[in-house]
């Protein structure tokens, strides 16, 4: 399965989605503001990253764009679950290279699906090139 990095600042959506992911079989790497996520990328590359916006020391929208301007880690899928619902949120996280959006409050299976698609696109398109 897959490892997947939550970052977000509130334990219980950390504990929440660690839960889920795991009973799944995923495993599951977290971190609580952006420079420990940065800090966790430098060690390791996962499957996939569920972000919030909204993040102590390093935002998440400032993760977001140097996780896309990193070569080796650039094409690594980002979903962005935040509680900022706005028009401007969404266009400039998906124009900052997010690949899905997700709005808190949000229901758990939604976002395991959204994971799923994202994973497999990933590995559709890692298939194709390789």
């Amino acid at each position: 399965m897959a490892e997947i990095l939550i970052a977000d600042d509130d334990e219980i959506i950390i504990d929440l989605i660690r839960f889920r992911l795991e009973s799944e079989g995923h495993t599951v790497v977290a971190a609580s503001d952006g420079e420990a996520v940065l800090a966790i990328l430098g060690e390791r590359t996962p499957d996939l990253i569920v972000l919030d916006k909204m993040m102590p020391i390093i935002s998440g929208m400032e993760v977001l764009r140097i996780v896309k301007n990193t070569p080796g880690i650039q094409d690594i899928p980002v979903i962005m679950l935040t509680a900022r619902k706005g028009e401007e949120d969404v266009v400039a996280a998906l124009n900052a290279g997010a690949n899905d959006y997700l709005t808190k409050p949000f229901m758990p299976q939604e976002l395991l699906t959204r994971i799923a698609m994202q994973l497999q696109k990933r590995e559709r398109e890692a298939s194709a090139v390789g």
